[in-house]
Parts: structure tokens; C-alpha cells; sequence
């Protein structure tokens, strides 16, 4: 079943009910297959072989990531709540994939280049370097940005999290910077 006919059951049903909505949920226990979970691993391999440059794709779209831990808090709080409906939970902004990756490279320490790979079908290439926040340089060569999105949910998400803040006194706490440790904490364990 679908989460859309899931939350559709739900809202059908008449219960006393409220089906909060998770954006892409990341920190301790993120998938490996999960598109931060796989950059994690990659550079954790990267490291380990001594290579100084990772091929990246899809690092053009923008996802709103939300902790884990502050998805547990807003189970916590919906459960608390009258709240009814749907209840959008994410950090309420979006933020581009390439940007976490540059985030996560300096949190594992490592000063390599990320090569972003994308190139759709038919298209040629072209080559920008677009500078990482504190991190190692993004090479960007692709024909559109975004192209193929990594967890097919298109280019763009964004929470509007003013239910969330409204209904049930939620806010997320925890820095994109701070899941992205954990990310990597648990892959740089891994052997």
C-alpha cells in the first residue's frame, strides 16, 4: 500500500487520527541504500583506498532532512495532541544534496573532490567547480541539475512545517550538521 492510500485510509476512516508526514528522515541508523547513507559509504572507501576524488550523481536536488531523533519527538508530541489531519515534519527548509555532501566530506575529514557525474541522455556535458560550504570543491559536470533525482521523488521538497509548530508545539532541533556526524560515525565503523 501507498503512503498517499495509507494516509488516505486513515483520514477516511472517521478515527480520532493524525498521519504526520516525514520528509527524508536522516542521523543514527540512516539506510546504507539511502542517497546519504551511499555517499557515506563511498567516501568511507575513498578514504580507506587513499583516493583523493568521489563521482557523485544526482547531488542537484534539494531534500528537506529531518533527524530521526526529532521525528521520535514529534511522534511523541502528535501522540500527546488533538491534532487531526496531516502534519508536514521536516526541518522546513531545502537543503541541496550537494551541499550536505560537502558538509558530510568535512565531518569525515576528508579533503578530496567531490566529481558530480550527471549527464541525462542526449546531452553533453559541462563542467562548473561550485565551492562546498568549509568543504572540499564540487565539481559539478552535468547537461541538467538534479538529473537522475537519486530517490525518485523529484528535484525539490520543502516542509511547511507551520502545522507541526501550530498544532502540536513541534520544531526540529537538531542540526543537518550533527545527523551527518552520525551518518558518518556509523559508516566510518563499519569494515
Amino acid at each position: 500500500m501507498s503512503k498517499l492510500a495509507a494516509t488516505e485510509l486513515v483520514l477516511g476512516s472517521g478515527l480520532d487520527a493524525v498521519v504526520l508526514r516525514v520528509f527524508s528522515p536522516v542521523g543514527p541508523g540512516t539506510p546504507a541504500g539511502s542517497p546519504l547513507g551511499r555517499l557515506a559509504e563511498a567516501m568511507r572507501r575513498a578514504m580507506q583506498a587513499g583516493d583523493g576524488e568521489l563521482k557523485l550523481s544526482g547531488l542537484g536536488v534539494q531534500r528537506d532532512f529531518v533527524d530521526v531523533r526529532d521525528v521520535a519527538r514529534a511522534v511523541h508530541a502528535a501522540s500527546l495532541s488533538a491534532a487531526q489531519g496531516v502534519v508536514n515534519i521536516g526541518s522546513g527548509r531545502a537543503v541541496r544534496l550537494r551541499d550536505a555532501a560537502a558538509v558530510l566530506a568535512r565531518v569525515a575529514g576528508f579533503g578530496g573532490t567531490l566529481h558530480e557525474v550527471d549527464t541525462p541522455p542526449g546531452r553533453g556535458p559541462h563542467h562548473a567547480v561550485v565551492p562546498g560550504p568549509a568543504g572540499p570543491p564540487v565539481e559539478h559536470v552535468a547537461g541538467a541539475a538534479g538529473y537522475p533525482y537519486p530517490d525518485g521523488c523529484g528535484s525539490w521538497q520543502q516542509a511547511d512545517v507551520r502545522t507541526a509548530r501550530d498544532r502540536l508545539g513541534w520544531r526540529s532541533r537538531i542540526a543537518l550538521e550533527e545527523s551527518l556526524a552520525d551518518i558518518w560515525m556509523e559508516a566510518a565503523c563499519r569494515i
